[in-house]
């Protein structure tokens, strides 16, 4: 499959287009442990806890267009405690589309919410796009089929 056409809703409708979104992996931690008495000279290695990475999206700069900014000044106005988490946490929906616009594989970030904003970097002699980045923390990602 092609990796370049997706889509990303934002949450309650809200969609923003971007270049390039990264971070869609977790791991599990190995908890080992290895009792005194035990015949084995080794280790036994069960299932932790979980861990997700940060997402990082990618877009184009647009005159007027502030969405990033908004978003994350959200995020931020919760972690100073001044509203509930809850609102201000969304679901994220990516989804990996085919050449007839059908989602393929569905990636969902759950209670997430922007971390970080990035602006483009300003070059007198670059002929390129301006592209901004927002870091999005999270709580959990499901991996849905179609």
């Amino acid at each position: 499959m092609p990796k370049f056409h997706f889509l990303v809703e934002w949450g309650e409708g809200f969609r923003i287009g971007f270049t390039e979104v990264s971070g869609l992996d977790f791991e599990t931690e190995v908890i080992e442990y290895r009792e005194g008495s035990s015949k084995k000279y080794n280790k036994g290695k069960q299932p932790g806890l979980t861990k997700y990475s940060d997402v990082t999206f990618k877009r184009g700069t647009f005159e007027g267009d502030f969405d990033f900014f908004k978003l994350w000044k959200e995020s931020y106005f919760f972690q100073e405690g001044n509203k509930t988490g809850s609102r201000y946490r969304r679901t994220i929906t990516i989804k990996l589309l085919n050449e007839k616009h059908e989602p393929i594989i569905t990636w969902q970030l759950e209670n997430a919410w922007g971390k970080k904003v990035t602006s483009t970097d300003l070059k007198a002699d670059a002929s390129e796009v301006a592209i901004e980045t927002m870091e999005v923390a999270h709580e959990g990602l499901t991996i849905l089929g179609a």
